[in-house]
């Protein structure tokens, strides 16, 4: 007659080896329905303020609906099991995103809208009619929007003959060379927009702020047109982080 066993109750019958089987407990969710009233995220919120949500909470308001398997509760526990912090989702792309459980491409899409317009939100201190009059104030403006890039994006703020940005565009997404930095596209904006100078920046994911060699070359290229279009480009700064780099600081420009 054959015995059962749970993996729980297996003993080693070798005395030269010793291990354990730990049984394995997966949390029970309840789904939101089954919650009482006063606790479930939206409730909460309405009596007494988002403030007083957790980061799984606020998560699961914004993805609003689960699936028959995992509460929206459940699957905004997952992103932050996976990702660590609200920073480590925003930095994801929609691939990753919609192919976790119970997310899906529309729950995806809320998402990153919601971190892109908190992007925005931490850049919209500095007002288009203010004036550019440093590379510091022009990096606290851009590091809110580029600090969690996983790729390289370079992108163009057009001046007017005060300082002011006029318009701010990205021009290209991915490995950043002189392939991909086309003087042309760069400086068709600024004609469009009648731009009296320009400032060039982009993103090193790496965290560290010093130009590279191509960063280097890219920059001559750029001030070199500039110099014979009457657009000149007053800087070319670097975001890596919560850090910058100037590049006219550093006498490269």
């Amino acid at each position: 007659m054959k015995s059962s066993v749970t993996p729980s109750s297996i003993v080693p019958s070798s005395s030269t080896s010793s291990f354990t089987v730990k049984e394995i407990h997966h949390p029970v969710y309840r789904s939101i329905a089954e919650m009482r009233t006063e606790e479930r995220p939206r409730e909460r919120m309405k009596q007494s303020g988002s403030a007083t949500l957790t980061d799984i909470e606020l998560l699961a308001i914004i993805i609003k609906t689960g699936t028959k398997q995992y509460s929206a509760l459940e699957v905004a526990k997952q992103l932050l099991d996976r990702y660590d912090s609200l920073a480590g989702i925003a930095s994801r792309d929609m691939s990753e995103l919609k192919a976790l459980r119970g997310m899906g491409e529309v729950k995806a899409m809320t998402l990153m809208a919601a971190f892109e317009i908190a992007r925005r939100m931490q850049a919209e201190p500095f007002r288009k009619e203010e004036s550019i009059t440093s590379a510091e104030q022009c990096a606290k403006m851009l590091i809110p929007r580029l600090r969690g890039e996983r790729v390289e994006s370079f992108r163009v703020l057009l001046l007017n003959a005060a300082n002011q940005i006029v318009r701010q565009e990205v021009i290209t997404q991915g490995i950043l060379n002189a392939s991909l930095v086309h003087p042309r596209e760069v400086f068709r904006l600024a004609i469009i927009e009648s731009a009296a100078s320009m400032i060039v920046v982009h993103n090193h994911p790496s965290g560290n702020p010093a130009p590279s060699a191509e960063d280097i070359s890219i920059t001559k290229q750029l001030c070199s047109v500039g110099q014979i279009m009457a657009i000149p480009v007053l800087d070319h700064i670097i975001i890596a982080g919560e850090t910058y780099s100037s590049m006219k600081e550093l006498g490269m420009v």
